[in-house]
């Protein structure tokens, strides 16, 4: 038997049109991106002569929806891209590209029609911030949709009964090739101490993935007259949001205290393992994540990459993690913190939608 392959499916409320795709996750392999594609099947007699669209559009909003304030929108269309697919302006074959279209064209027969779109290079990737338990509505988050409807023309007002919006995500991934080992290290010098304290915190690689364990190697070398104590590491998620208000967020991801101690004269030498997943980071507002599907869970956010000669601005959210020593030295008002970046990047991985329901192609 041949595998099976899921397939999402959404019909509009007039029946239409309805949507078909073979995923949901479109990956950012750095040096080129999935491509979107689909295949729409539409019923002449609904339509009534109208033309059929489809719509790939990349979205940045910071507020709700609905929210205005002294007539300025809160929300800004990064990449928007519209082609007719009915009438067909091409044959069927030039505009199939895939082999799940193909296959979907042969079972779903003549009134089936393909999709395709390519990312330009410039475009974030699907990011979100987590919402509160009060809050409702749509927040700020970057946000990829499919969107088919039909019409006299592609600008007319679209018509909710005869349109079906599908929400994608862009993600991204980072091949595990960079030879280089975090690493950095400080001496501090104490007042009334002729010695000073040298601290080393490295990481044995840079490319994380969602759900691997970090760890964390720390050397102390204690040569000062005061005593270290109370050593912590964390992994603190940093979040730029560049568009309209230039916010940072900082907000710790994994946390590990220790009592762990470093008398004067001694050295410490240990490893630290971290985790950092959303599965602890629930409940915690204003977290970015790697966009959300309807009903679906996902993961704290990659680790942006901004790609050589594109504007940070049109990127809309920026994300970064860094890994923060602190230690607390006797006679000390104020902890000690030290810390050194770290990346994590996204294994990409498809998930499905109670909402669009999946078929078997």
């Amino acid at each position: 038997m041949s595998p099976k392959h899921v397939v999402f499916k959404k019909v509009s409320r007039d029946k239409s049109v309805t949507v078909y795709m073979a995923k949901r996750d479109f990956v950012d392999h750095c040096d080129f991106v999935d491509p979107v594609d689909g295949v729409i099947v539409i019923d002449p007699v609904q339509l009534k002569g109208k033309k059929v669209y489809v719509m790939l559009s990349c979205t940045f909003r910071y507020g709700r929806q609905d929210m205005d304030v002294m007539g300025v929108a809160f929300r800004r269309d990064l990449f928007l891209v519209t082609r007719q697919v009915y009438p067909e302006l091409q044959d069927k074959e030039k505009l199939t590209h895939t082999k799940i279209q193909q296959k979907l064209l042969r079972k779903l027969g003549n009134n089936a029609f393909p999709f395709f779109f390519e990312f330009p290079d410039n475009l974030p990737c699907s990011i979100t911030l987590q919402p509160g338990l009060s809050d409702v509505g749509k927040k700020c988050a970057v946000e990829f949709e499919v969107k088919a409807f039909c019409g006299e023309n592609q600008d007319e007002k679209i018509d909710k009964q005869s349109s079906v919006r599908l929400t994608i995500r862009k993600i991204q991934f980072s091949p595990e090739d960079s030879k280089l080992l975090p690493s950095a290290e400080t001496t501090f010098e104490f007042l009334m101490s002729e010695k000073p304290l040298h601290v080393k915190l490295s990481l044995p690689k840079e490319t994380f993935y969602h759900g691997e364990p970090l760890k964390a190697n720390v050397e102390i070398t204690n040569s000062s007259s005061r005593n270290i104590k109370d050593i912590s590491l964390s992994v603190e998620q940093v979040t730029h949001v560049i568009l309209y208000s230039n916010d940072k967020y900082v907000k710790s991801v994994a946390k590990e205290e220790t009592s762990d101690s470093v008398p004067c004269g001694t050295s410490l030498k240990q490893e630290y393992t971290l985790h950092p997943l959303l599965a602890y980071n629930k409940d915690r507002r204003g977290l970015a994540l790697d966009g959300r599907l309807k009903h679906e869970d996902t993961n704290l956010a990659s680790s942006s990459i901004v790609k050589q000669e594109v504007l940070k601005e049109v990127q809309g959210i920026l994300v970064s993690y860094k890994v923060v020593l602190r230690m607390v030295a006797s006679g000390e008002s104020d902890d000690m913190v030290f810390e050194e970046f770290k990346r994590a990047y996204l294994k990409g991985v498809v998930y499905g939608d109670d909402d669009e329901s999946p078929t078997d192609a």
